[in-house]
């Protein structure tokens, strides 16, 4: 359609030649080397000369001002109709884009997020597709057809005057290379504007997250000028980014004013000096250029904008190929857990840091163990193992005797439920928190999950009760509130696998109580994998697990640890106990 309607504009304007022709009453018709290129345009050239030849000047003139009409509107309602069908294609390419983005954060690895900042990731999803959008997508239309307009338009010109056309051939080269130069900077820009905004949205995050403490220490004016500094270093590249996206247009039509006063010149000599161009035909040849000089200019428009869209490309780009490191590739599907986790050999390194080296364990089925050791001896890493958040680097897990690779991923996870130590709840109601892992659980089994997790009883002394919206990350529970109720989102999850990172050792004494008596009535039967920061809560593990610089240093129960001299298990023990009688 864009196609068609392009060419019935370039017919439109063929008729002014023959029309001028007319007028000017010139001997012949002018545009002869247009008409031979329409259909019928043979038969439409001689009866305009009969007519002409007949004394019937006006009823010619008639017949090319109907065809004009006629054209013009055919041309429009193609055009109307080529961009209303193409509406769905550049909205559904913007959503796509975002669907294709936000599926990709979610099956990247948890490794991927510490070493990315929150608001570059939010950046390249809303920014950058905002900028995707405006500055090629909604330039698609404008992209398909200018250049259909130009060539149609340059065809044209070909046929009327291949002397001044060849004029043109050579000027307009030298025009786009001068636009092209200009534009060259602006994916430069963009891709640091990006980067600017990227940081913004990470110091708002931190600031919302980090209000209380920023307001604790009196740094409202420290964290206000470096948001200031990042905007006014943005500010400075979108006005230098704007100075040269502006300059497109007006710039196309200067040079496009220049190369027409080239082509009268040269248009008014060739006429003078007796060559076939007549009149009609040179004001035809104008006309068409310039009607070509608004889509040129909307072109060169385009390509600004798809050289600052580009910028942005990449980035999304960059986010979708991101390398999951953690692939789903098993067939098996896990459908219960009946013997044993086992840890064979497991080695693990991050961005070539070994982490863990050489650990041999194993959980049999509804046992109980603890890992202990400093910060950065590996605790939490060597459990994240277990529902591959990461991939061993060496060894393997085994389920009940399976590589855990040889399972789907989400078969493996089923079967873990996982409590952290800071509680991780999402801004919506209690029961919808508790039913994130079931969300059609019958509210009997909700119920049932908030006994257990003694969480119960403050829920139904909320005014709506399971349907109270708990704020943004749980911010309108108490601590020890916001963790009764991750405990109660594991329990109805029903898992007979848990992974228990010490839930109890942020919280003031009576809520530790409440939340130990709900860690223990979980823990009933199941194979739990504790990792502890307060040793008095795993006196009681099947077997405690303590891990130095990556290694299991020392293993046993508590009693078998505590008679080992100079272990570190004991050294640790003995610092809490005095640390509680200085306390």
């Amino acid at each position: 359609m864009t196609i068609l309607g392009s060419s019935l504009s370039v017919v439109s304007l063929g008729m002014l030649a023959p029309l001028m022709s007319i007028i000017f009453n010139e001997p012949g018709i002018g545009g002869q080397n247009i008409l031979k290129k329409l259909p019928g345009g043979d038969f439409l050239g001689q009866e305009l000369v009969r007519l002409v030849n007949e004394g019937h000047q006006m009823q010619a003139v008639l017949i090319c001002c109907i065809l004009v009409i006629v054209s013009i509107f055919l041309k429009n309602l193609l055009l109307y109709l080529s961009s209303l069908l193409s509406v769905p294609v550049r909205s559904s390419i913007t959503i796509h884009l975002k669907n294709d983005m936000y599926a990709k954060v979610l099956s990247l690895p948890v490794g991927y997020f510490s070493e990315q900042k929150k608001g570059d990731i939010m950046s390249r999803m809303t920014n950058d597709a905002a900028l995707v959008e405006s500055s090629i997508i909604n330039t698609m239309e404008g992209l398909i057809k200018d250049p259909v307009s130009v060539i149609s338009y340059l065809v044209a010109m070909v046929a009327i005057s291949p002397s001044l056309a060849m004029f043109l051939l050579i000027l307009l080269p030298a025009t786009a290379f001068i636009i092209g130069r200009i534009s060259r900077t602006l994916k430069k820009q963009s891709n640091a504007a990006s980067l600017r905004v990227g940081d913004t949205l990470s110091i708002l995050d931190e600031t919302l997250s980090g209000i209380r403490i920023i307001k604790a220490f009196c740094a409202e004016k420290i964290m206000n000028n470096r948001f200031v500094t990042l905007n006014n270093t943005l500010l400075g590249i979108n006005k230098k980014m704007a100075a040269r996206r502006d300059l497109a247009s007006p710039l196309t039509e200067l040079l496009g004013v220049a190369v027409l006063c080239i082509i009268i010149y040269f248009g008014a000599n060739l006429i003078l000096t007796g060559d076939s161009l007549t009149a009609g035909d040179l004001i035809a040849f104008i006309a068409i250029f310039a009607m070509m000089i608004n889509p040129a200019k909307s072109l060169s428009t385009s390509f600004f904008n798809v050289q600052a869209g580009s910028a942005a490309v990449e980035r999304i780009e960059d986010l979708l190929n991101t390398p999951v490191h953690v692939e789903d590739n098993g067939r098996e599907q896990l459908t219960s857990f009946e013997q044993a986790i086992e840890f064979r050999n497991v080695s693990f390194s991050y961005n070539e840091t070994p982490i863990l080296k050489n650990i041999n364990l194993t959980i049999p089925k509804g046992k109980t163990v603890a890992l202990v050791g400093s910060s950065g001896a590996g605790k939490s890493t060597l459990a994240d193992l277990v529902p591959r958040f990461h991939d061993v680097t060496d060894g393997e897990i085994l389920v009940d005797g399976v590589n855990i690779k040889n399972y789907s991923i989400q078969s493996i996870r089923e079967h873990i439920g996982i409590v952290s130590q800071e509680p991780i709840l999402f801004n919506d109601t209690i029961g919808n928190n508790i039913t994130l892992a079931h969300p059609d659980a019958p509210q009997v089994d909700i119920e049932n999950a908030a006994k257990v997790a003694n969480a119960f009883r403050f829920i139904e002394a909320k005014p709506e009760k399971f349907d109270t919206n708990i704020g943004d990350r749980g911010a309108k529970l108490s601590g020890g509130e916001r963790q009764r109720v991750t405990i109660a989102r594991a329990v109805l999850k029903n898992p007979p696998i848990l992974i228990l990172d010490e839930a109890t050792s942020s919280l003031d004494t009576e809520s530790e109580r409440l939340v130990q008596d709900a860690i223990n009535n979980m823990m009933q039967n199941r194979t739990s994998l504790v990792i502890a920061h307060r040793l008095s809560t795993v006196r009681n593990a099947d077997e405690i697990i303590v891990l130095n610089k990556g290694e299991i240093a020392e293993r046993g129960k508590h009693h078998e640890l505590m008679q080992i001299e100079g272990g570190i298990y004991r050294k640790l023990v003995d610092m809490q106990e005095m640390g509680k009688k200085l306390a």
